[in-house]
């Protein structure tokens, strides 16, 4: 066929149709899409006007950039070939673009976007986290030479399909994510990626959900540091949900505290239960509907389900499950990121999560109070307690609370949530919580998409979402990164682990406190430094995994 071998010449269709000069095509695809785009454009920026969080790379620009330079390289063949360019800017256009690449191959042809990439030797960096199996795809994508927020995102998905008790998609959370170099996005110091859970204000249903903000926030932190092509970490939690996993330990248990209810939703039942009974640890956890939802996610975009045909499929499944979603909603809950809060540590500085992740705060305020007094942990967490009931009684200044002497009502029972901490070769280091506000939230599967909702807990029922990162700010340095879980322990945890890590050569000397757990990476010449003595925890009472290599 002619005109194969360059831009200039006459290209024969095989309909008969002859286009001369590609050129001419090229002019009027861009004319098109550019219209299509300042069109779209417009109606985003109307959707975001409140909100400055917008993450970079939403999937319209990622669209821009990927067409454009397809179009720069664009060689017509067939006619058929510049409609389906055509469709595929339109598809595109709607939703996300991280299948952009895969697509782009499909209707244009050209080289595969990354060969299997090469396992690292030496130091990879490490990973801690409350799933077995999740840490170690996180470990997966540093030895194939991620970066740290790469390996978090991954994480985070497959903790969808392995710990939906605690992270499924429904979910909600905060990370504090670091990259040393003082010209990184956080300017060398750590920043918050906050995606906690917002009510839905859609009427109707007997259990209120929250509006699912995992993957917007996962995407919001890949869009600020990841690496890696998108999709590519998405493959993992695909993989799990299409074809079964045996079910943890940290699953099984939470299935044993409440299969009863869990088991009554029909949707929840064929899926945790389809003999009846829980599902045991070991048994095949099977997830279709799910491994169908990411495998949306991964083609289509993060933002298909928020305002695309997953979005509609959303709404409508979740109104049958009983806790019903509103559209709207969904296209404004977007992610945020923010500044940490932050205190000196003699050399060292310590980032903390901000609100609405109030557990940070609390972190805070209970390892100034170990400061004070490292003898007394239960005053440290009576003091996390009351600054977080305090702020959630009053607002204002995150650090004025910490520092005020104020009574606030005490806080209710709170739920669970689940964490992790990924490290990179470089230094680069994420701290995540991630949590459903209760065990299996809603305890409702939106039927069809395998999607476990989050509940909507009233304000002082929200859980403790802790993680918290020292670093050096000097010599561009990470020193300690921890995150926590266990309720109303989760604060104490954090502030207890980061302070003995900050005064030992390994990352957790003894357990934190109970209820408490912690995940812990610790560099004590720091990183970029001392590679030999940085070393990975997860709490030995828990049932996660601490991965890495030296």
């Amino acid at each position: 066929m002619a005109g194969r071998s360059g831009l200039g010449g006459n290209a024969s269709v095989r309909s008969g149709v002859s286009v001369s000069g590609s050129g001419v095509m090229r002019r009027i695809l861009v004319s098109w899409f550019r219209r299509s785009y300042a069109s779209r454009r417009a109606v985003i920026a109307s959707e975001a006007k409140q909100s400055s969080s917008l993450p970079r790379g939403t999937a319209l620009d990622c669209f821009v950039a990927s067409l454009l330079a397809t179009t720069r390289n664009f060689r017509i063949g067939t006619l058929a070939s510049w409609r389906s360019g055509v469709l595929l800017g339109t598809v595109l256009s709607l939703g996300g673009c991280s299948g952009l690449g895969a697509l782009g191959r499909t209707f244009f042809g050209g080289p595969a976007a990354s060969q299997a990439p090469q396992v690292l030797t030496g130091f990879i960096g490490g990973v801690a986290a409350d799933g077995p199996r999740a840490a170690t795809i996180a470990r997966d994508v540093l030895a194939r030479g991620g970066n740290a927020a790469d390996a978090a995102v991954a994480l985070g998905f497959a903790l969808s399909v392995t710990l939906p008790s605690r992270a499924s998609l429904g979910a909600g959370g905060a990370c504090l994510a670091y990259a040393p170099p003082a010209k990184g996005p956080g300017q060398g110091r750590p920043e918050a990626i906050l995606f906690t859970s917002l009510p839905s204000q859609a009427a109707g249903g007997d259990r209120p959900a929250s509006l699912p903000m995992l993957a917007r926030g996962l995407y919001l932190l890949y869009a600020r540091y990841g690496s890696r092509p998108f999709g590519e970490l998405v493959i993992p939690a695909e993989q799990m949900a299409r074809f079964g996993i045996p079910v943890s330990r940290a699953l099984a248990q939470d299935l044993a505290l409440v299969g009863g209810p869990l088991l009554a939703d029909p949707n929840a039942r064929a899926i945790f239960g389809p003999n009846g009974t829980p599902l045991a640890e070991g048994q095949q956890l099977v997830q279709p509907d799910l491994g169908a939802t990411l495998a949306q996610l991964r083609v289509a975009g993060v933002g298909d389900l928020y305002q695309g045909q997953l979005a509609n499929r959303l709404v409508a499944a979740s109104r049958l499950a009983g806790g019903p979603l509103d559209a709207g909603d969904l296209r404004r809950a977007l992610p945020k990121a923010a500044g940490a809060l932050d205190m000196a540590v003699g050399r060292d500085r310590a980032a903390f999560l901000p609100p609405p992740a109030d557990g940070g705060l609390a972190a805070l305020a209970a390892f100034a109070a170990l400061r004070r007094d490292p003898r007394d942990p239960a005053a440290a967490a009576a003091r996390a307690l009351q600054v977080a009931a305090l702020w959630r009684a009053t607002g204002g200044d995150p650090l004025a609370v910490a520092n005020s002497t104020a009574a606030a009502p005490p806080l209710p029972p709170l739920p669970a949530s689940t964490s992790f901490v990924v490290l990179d070769r470089s230094g680069d280091a994420v701290a995540c919580a991630i949590s459903m506000n209760n065990l299996f939230g809603t305890g409702r599967v939106a039927p069809g998409t395998g999607i476990v909702l989050a509940a909507s807990p009233p304000v002082d029922q929200r859980p403790l979402l802790a993680a918290a990162i020292a670093y050096n700010l000097n010599l561009h340095a990470f020193r300690a990164a921890v995150s926590g879980s266990g309720q109303d322990g989760a604060a104490l945890a954090v502030a207890v682990g980061l302070r003995n890590a900050l005064a030992s050569r390994v990352p957790m000397p003894v357990p934190v406190p109970d209820p408490g757990r912690a995940n812990v990476i610790s560099c004590p010449r720091y990183l970029p430094g001392d590679r030999a003595l940085c070393g990975w925890a997860s709490d030995p009472r828990g049932a996660g995994l601490a991965a890495g290599s030296q």
